[in-house]
């Protein structure tokens, strides 16, 4: 038993000098980063994460699935407190890039010195829907041969909003807002004005980053030039890789335009496109101060601000 004792003791000291600092060891300042993507479902959220995953040995980091119960959005207060601690305090973990279907959670309540970066990205909100409507039924290339909620039922999206199903109802369009708006009860009330000012705002003053679906190449053209230390070399990954465009709903069918506007006319929708243009604006923005175009390709901008006027003068 000592023997055995003594074997595990090593074994624990070899992990802690080949893997990383021990617990009590302060982390550089570059290694003590925490990126949490709290992804939308049918956002292409899979392809991201995949790059991720494929650059994280090389660019040294950890990724992690956040995988909730029956992928419940909205953690209890009790896990909310499990949650905050693990990815603050974890040492071992970091840098760490943790992704997972959950809402926006702010750090900032629960009194942590350093908050984590958040990064996401949204999608035209009827495109999500459909896609999200056939991926039930007929699920994608990912695992092909998983057995999805709604497999059997062949109707399809047109008909469903012509019957007023339930599956396609505007209802189902509210979830970009609740998922940027927070653990707050009032951020999944159906059509509340306040959860889309709330959603706006945490964009705007909690978010590094987020991307369009739509421009997807460029979301990670950003992240590549602003956060190097996880991702170096995505943008040549995503344009090259086997993984950049891989989970693609089968048998997706695409509404018709009285589909569409039919739609349009809930003021649920409006909301949810409005928070998308509200988004789209300001990656829009972010991107034009950071790029400029030059033969058909994108350029990332040089560093552009210096100092000067240095005092007092050294000798």
């Amino acid at each position: 038993e000592r023997a055995i004792a003594r074997h595990e003791v090593r074994e624990i000291e070899q992990r802690h000098t080949v893997d990383g600092p021990r617990q009590d060891v302060a982390l550089d300042e570059e290694d003590d980063v925490v990126i949490i993507y709290n992804r939308v479902p049918k956002t292409a959220s899979t392809s991201f994460t995949n790059i991720a995953y494929d650059l994280c040995a090389k660019n040294k980091y950890h990724v992690l699935h956040i995988n909730t119960t029956k992928n419940n959005p909205v953690m209890s207060l009790q896990d909310q407190v499990r949650f905050v601690k693990n990815v603050t305090s974890w040492k071992e973990m970091k840098p760490g890039f943790y992704h997972g279907h959950i809402s926006y959670l702010d750090f900032a309540k629960f009194g942590v010195k350093k908050k984590p970066i958040y990064i996401n990205v949204i999608r035209d909100p009827i495109e999500r829907l459909v896609s999200y409507y056939y991926f039930l039924r007929f699920g994608d290339d990912y695992r092909p041969g998983l057995r999805r909620r709604k497999q059997g039922d062949k109707k399809t999206f047109d008909e469903c909003v012509a019957a007023g199903g339930s599956d396609c109802a505007p209802e189902k369009l509210w979830l970009q807002i609740p998922f940027f708006c927070g653990h707050s009860s009032e951020c999944w009330n159906v059509g509340s004005r306040w959860a889309l000012e709330q959603a706006k705002y945490n964009l705007i003053n909690e978010y590094f980053l987020v991307g369009v679906t739509e421009e997807l190449e460029d979301f990670i053209m950003l992240l590549e030039a602003a956060l190097p230390r996880f991702f170096r070399g995505a943008t040549e990954l995503y344009r090259t890789g086997k993984k950049s465009h891989l989970r693609k709903t089968t048998e997706k069918k695409l509404p018709t335009k009285e589909t569409i506007a039919k739609l349009q006319q809930s003021e649920i929708w409006k909301m949810e496109n409005e928070f998308y243009e509200f988004a789209l604006e300001q990656f829009q923005f972010v991107r034009a101060h950071a790029v400029r175009e030059k033969d058909g390709e994108l350029y990332i901008l040089a560093q552009n601000f210096f100092y000067e006027k240095i005092y007092p003068k050294s000798n």
